[in-house]
């Protein structure tokens, strides 16, 4: 009954056909034709109107081989063959709105699972979720206790627009995480596979990061929010999906062109076929064969099909548009850091000169970040967390804004940052010698200058695979545009394989390098503030929106929502391939409906078998046009190094003796 509503066309066809095959089987052959000749010709008239509609304002449809089909049909006497070409058409929509929602099926599935409620901690509970990131980044939040634990009567149930950040909130098992936040519980197991692809579990320690959309596992957790429900990773993965769907690619424009020769030609078929026969009717049985759903069907199907693969992977593309022109790209641009580099500095060398070995100097310093919030700060405390060093508590501490901190532990101080900060609280520092990228952060503990820390931004492990997959499928030139030095750039950009370097860039300088590149269509890879108008500029702008900025990621045709460059590779293979299916449909469909114009012409193809026809070659568009859904095999890379990912080569950040700037 609901199928009926949704496609009354359909219900009302085939009730009247079943009405006119009972008149016949009574004997009321006469009652028969002309009731299947009003309800065809009603049919075409109401379709006529549309077309006429479309025509007035200028979109050339193909809704007149249909018309013409019926009319023809109804005047040589062939009302049954009509009455099947309106149930076949009707069918079509039918057909297309299944294809359309298995092509979409990635797309509408993050859309149906948009959180609405949080289980918000009611205030006075054990943990109000307020305390400051250094405690949080040390231990569980005070309170938070085993996972599922402070549910009943501590919690209210509040719409998810409503929760703000610092809240804590309660995941029951099973459920999605409504916003992004921190996990306060110790452990966690959540399913990412609608975000990200990823068909495992995570596992989740406390203090770690959550993304709303992420399905969690078999235990209640509790977590803090750290952003708004509009500011979420999901919601800003919704909207862009939201606007995705709607967009039509001009490829689905161009088929619509197509449409003015096939039906000249289906025209010319059935006028050689009256004038050779001599029969009216064998016109009427070409324009029954010239079915237009392959021109209709199958590139929105294809295109539908393509941006649901890539979402699948993570990979959110905002215009259909965009498929057709990534399949073209002759020039990829990358920014730096956080694009070609983790954009995140990690320890190279614990380098002492004073009694404490390696362990107690990164302790002792990790123990003074834990007060400060600079983005080094995070990388040392991580240096330390990977070696298993726990932290210690001070009893007061003190940032000085782009110099370093000093923090107190029993009456034994600890100063961290520039060689020229420490040395005002210990003796004996020296600078140390520095590769190209590398930065050191120096340690003082107590009177005595006990070591530095040697970091540097390593080069993505995926980074030189992916230049290779790109130079493999047709991007021939390669650029890097970077604000740092030219010593840095050519460091990254060589163990990369990048073939032009474009270093000490302004924002306004990376629009104009965009701009003068001859090789077009231009991608441009990004993630900062300072990308948005570059990524705005380039043919295709994609911008790394795991840990990127809002502003990057508006800014872009495409976002991908994993901290993984290859993803920029796989979006544009999916693109070539779901053009070339799309192509491919079309020229499938009309091939199909050639040869049985052809034969109708030569009067082997019946008007009641040729509309039974139709359906078929339908059939076959689509299904072809589905493809568009799989990844297709993948080609091999040359000079990707068999697939393996590249050591991480010390990289980035200007070369300077101290990152406090």
């Amino acid at each position: 009954m609901k199928i009926a509503f949704r496609y009354p066309l359909v219900a009302g066809t085939v009730v009247a056909l079943l009405a006119v095959v009972l008149l016949l089987v009574s004997g009321q052959e006469g009652i028969a034709r002309t009731a299947a000749s009003i309800y065809a010709l009603a049919v075409a008239a109401y379709l006529g109107v549309g077309m006429v509609r479309r025509l007035l304002r200028g979109q050339w449809g193909i809704d007149i081989l249909a018309v013409t089909a019926i009319i023809s049909t109804v005047l040589v006497g062939e009302f049954i063959a009509s009455m099947i070409i309106v149930l076949m058409m009707a069918g079509g929509t039918a057909l297309e709105d299944y294809a359309a929602g298995r092509a979409k099926g990635e797309l509408t599935a993050l859309l149906e699972r948009v959180p609405q409620t949080a289980h918000r901690e009611r205030a006075g509970t054990a943990a109000n979720g307020r305390s400051d990131g250094a405690s949080a980044d040390r231990t569980p939040a005070a309170g938070a206790g085993t996972a599922g634990t402070q549910i009943d009567g501590q919690h209210e149930d509040v719409p998810a627009v409503d929760v703000e950040v610092g809240d804590i909130l309660l995941v029951r098992p099973g459920e999605v995480v409504p916003l992004d936040g921190v996990l306060l519980s110790p452990s966690g197991t959540f399913d990412e596979s609608s975000l990200t692809g990823e068909s495992l579990p995570v596992e989740r320690a406390a203090g770690e990061g959550l993304m709303s959309g992420s399905l969690n596992g078999q235990a209640a957790i509790r977590m803090r929010v750290t952003a708004l429900m509009e500011n979420s990773q999901y919601s800003r993965i919704v909207a862009l999906v939201k606007e995705a769907s709607e967009s039509k690619a001009p490829m689905v424009r161009l088929a619509d062109r197509y449409a003015v020769p096939f039906t000249a030609l289906a025209y010319l078929l059935g006028a050689v076929g009256w004038i050779v026969s001599g029969s009216p009717a064998r016109f009427a049985e070409v324009l029954v064969v010239a079915t237009p759903c392959p021109l209709l069907i199958a590139a929105p199907v294809a295109f539908l099909g393509g941006m649901s693969r890539a979402a699948r992977g993570g990979i959110i593309v905002k215009y259909a548009g965009v498929l057709e022109l990534l399949g073209r790209i002759k020039t990829a641009a990358f920014d730096k850091t956080g694009t070609l580099t983790y954009g995140r500095p990690a320890l190279v060398e614990v380098r002492v000169t004073g009694t404490l070995a390696e362990d107690e100097v990164l302790r002792w310093a990790a123990s003074a970040e834990q007060y400060s919030s600079h983005v080094l700060a995070a990388s040392v405390m991580d240096a330390a967390r990977s070696r298993a060093l726990g932290f210690e508590n001070a009893s007061g501490a003190t940032e000085y804004a782009t110099h370093g901190v000093r923090a107190s532990f029993g009456g034994r101080d600890v100063v961290v940052g520039k060689p020229t900060f420490v040395a005002e609280s210990a003796a004996g520092v020296e600078e140390t010698e520095l590769a190209s990228g590398e930065l050191a952060i120096y340690v003082g503990v107590g009177t005595e200058y006990v070591g530095c820390l040697v970091m540097s931004d390593p080069i993505r492990a995926e980074a030189r695979r992916t230049l290779a997959e790109l130079r493999a499928l047709g991007v021939t030139e390669t650029v890097m545009l970077t604000g740092d030095a030219q010593a840095t750039a050519e460091h990254i950009a060589e163990a990369a394989g990048v073939t032009d370097v474009r270093a000490e860039c302004l924002p306004p300088d990376k629009v104009d390098a965009v701009r003068s590149l001859p090789l077009r269509p231009v991608l441009m890879v990004g993630d900062g503030v300072n990308d948005a108008p570059v990524l705005a500029v380039a043919d295709v702008g994609i911008a790394m929106g795991a840990r990127g900025s809002t502003a990057a990621g508006e800014s872009a045709d495409v976002v991908i929502i994993l901290d993984d460059l290859s993803k920029v590779a796989s979006a544009v293979r999916i693109s070539q391939r779901t053009v070339k299916v799309a192509l491919q449909s079309i020229w499938i469909g009309i091939a199909l409906s050639v040869a049985l114009m052809v034969a109708a012409a030569a009067g082997y193809v019946p008007a009641i078998a040729g509309a039974l026809s139709q359906e078929l070659v339908d059939l076959a568009t689509i299904l072809n046009a589905l493809r568009a859904l799989s990844s297709g095999r993948r080609p091999p890379v040359p000079g990707a190094e068999g697939g393996r990912a590249t050591p991480r080569t010390p990289a980035s950040r200007l070369p300077r003796s101290a990152g406090r700037s």
